[in-house]
């Protein structure tokens, strides 16, 4: 019985969670589709109208917002679990497109953004920081599951997930701070630029602390005790 309640706990958590996600993620296409046909004046464009002259700034621009909502999607395939059980392709080719995408495509054109973020040389660095850490945590993850080490693959996308979702919080924040104090334009931006990404991190590493490290300990006396009583069978079996 608690069992099953546990179960249900469990399935609840998964699908309030998932919710959220794709409330949000249909924000996103809200969003996304304000610069579809691409517009030099668009939406927040009107704030960068000092560097959307320039050619190498529109393609990052452009590039990061196109493909962002394909990369939420794909890291959003690659934690349900009943797609890593039931579809392992889906779960194998969802993640090459997320880790492409990332390392190869949106994760450098953010970067270049994050040269010209608005909020001075404070929300730079931490959007510049934010693409460098992306990437690294993306390559590191698709690295590890190559190396067929999964329980670390499994840490390291959370951490590159958590970064994923900067995209979301940061605009809960920026709406959130907004709403509340009312500060200045240019003041939220140096807050959000860290908050965005710095709440998700520490978050990520929370759960990679005390669920997924916490549930490797627990997995591993019932191996060995699995393993022992495997050898004592076959052991009886040599004897007999």
């Amino acid at each position: 019985m608690q069992l099953k309640i546990k179960g249900n706990l469990t399935t609840a958590g998964y699908a309030a969670w998932y919710a959220a996600l794709l409330f949000f993620a249909y924000l996103m296409l809200l969003i996304t589709l304000q610069y579809i046909p691409a517009s030099r004046d668009a939406a927040f464009l009107l704030t960068k109208q000092d560097v959307i002259g320039r050619l190498y700034y529109r393609i990052a621009f452009f590039t990061h917002v196109y493909t962002g909502m394909f990369v939420l999607l794909a890291a959003m395939l690659q934690f349900l679990p009943w797609v890593r059980r039931r579809f392992p392709r889906v779960h194998k080719w969802s993640g090459r497109v997320y880790a492409g995408l990332v390392i190869f495509i949106t994760g450098p054109a953010g970067f270049i953004m994050g040269i010209y973020g608005n909020g001075g040389w404070v929300a730079q660095l931490a959007f510049c920081i934010l693409a460098v850490l992306w990437i690294f945590f993306t390559a590191k993850a698709t690295l590890l599951a190559m190396q067929h080490k999964f329980a670390a693959h499994k840490q390291w996308m959370y951490r590159s997930y958590a970064l994923t979702l900067s995209a979301i919080s940061l605009r809960a924040w920026r709406w959130g701070l907004v709403a509340l104090f009312q500060p200045r334009p240019m003041d939220v931006y140096r807050v959000v630029a860290w908050l965005g990404w710095g709440g998700n991190l520490l978050i990520a590493e929370v759960l990679i602390f005390f669920v997924l490290r916490k549930g490797m300990q627990l997995k591993r006396p019932l191996a060995r005790n699995i393993s022992v009583d495997a050898y004592e069978g076959l052991s009886s079996t040599i004897e007999a």
